[in-house]
């Protein structure tokens, strides 16, 4: 059963994909254009999975090929965030042939990139399934990517951190340091930010997981520490305030995040399946 992703309304997402298509379209598809004539020559095409793996970005790709012609149908033969095994038909398009040329690269790069984000996010989400720990996208995407990057992890099974820097406070390393420490920089933003945002603060020691507990952060994040210092941190932390979440990130590995999550986090944020992802190969046929 697939997991549930909610893409933003088209009113945000339709800008990027008109930008996308005039990168690649230019002043004109010098090839499509050159053998068809604009909305004439219908034809019917197939997308196969080239490799097994979660697919994503379905109803993404039918939004560019109506955009070039709001006539062509693009009906998904898998369910987006289902897996698919190799050879597998997960998508069947019938409307004019230019459109389907001219549109081609821009749906299969976009559908390819976040299907393998999908993928490698499923394989962090099944090694602590088990569990309680939830697995934690990051900010660490591809400039213009963000909305749809984050929507192909949850498809995967990850849950978003925050979208954007206004979404929530996430005191790191050089605030602390421009501000004095985590004391005075959660005093001064408490002061000024507005109600229900939360206050997150990464810490990398004790004594600063203690010193965020004084100043009743909201979610403590747990950087970089060993299993064993991250295993004490999380029993001071619960033993004190048992409403602080607790956050567990940096050098998450597919071999380290279950004994990550064995520590009691109640999340581990990884920017790994964005960053590292491999693209699920798909392709297209045009069968008349």
């Amino acid at each position: 059963m697939s997991n549930l992703g909610v893409l933003p309304p088209w009113l945000v997402l339709d800008p990027l994909l008109r930008g996308w298509l005039l990168e690649d379209v230019g002043r004109g598809d010098r090839t499509t254009n050159s053998l068809l004539a604009a909305d004439v020559t219908p034809g019917t095409a197939k997308w196969i999975a080239k490799a097994p793996g979660i697919i994503a970005g379905l109803p993404i790709a039918a939004r560019v090929f109506q955009l070039l012609n709001e006539n062509v149908s693009f009906v998904a033969t898998a369910d987006e965030g289902s897996f698919c095994e190799q050879g597998e038909v997960v998508a069947e398009m019938h409307g004019s042939l230019d459109a389907l040329l001219m549109g081609e690269r821009v749906a299969l790069n976009l559908a390819m990139r976040l299907s393998g984000i999908a993928t490698l996010t499923n394989k962090y989400v099944k090694e602590i399934a088990d569990l309680p720990t939830r697995f934690v996208d990051t900010r660490k995407t591809t400039p213009g990517l963000r909305l749809l990057e984050k929507y192909a992890t949850v498809l995967g099974g990850a849950i978003n951190h925050r979208m954007g820097l206004d979404d929530a406070v996430m005191i790191k390393d050089n605030h602390i340091a421009a501000a004095g420490g985590i004391g005075e920089a959660i005093t001064r933003i408490r002061a000024k930010i507005p109600y229900p945002l939360t206050i997150e603060v990464e810490t990398e020691n004790l004594e600063q997981v203690k010193e965020a507990l004084e100043y009743k952060a909201d979610i403590i994040m747990l950087d970089n520490m060993s299993p064993e210092l991250m295993r004490e941190a999380v029993q001071l932390i619960r033993q004190q305030d048992s409403r602080v979440k607790i956050e567990a990130s940096g050098n998450v590995t597919l071999e380290t995040i279950r004994a990550v999550a064995e520590t009691g986090v109640n999340y581990i944020s990884s920017s790994a399946p964005i960053t590292q992802s491999k693209w699920l190969d798909l392709s297209m046929k045009i069968s008349g």
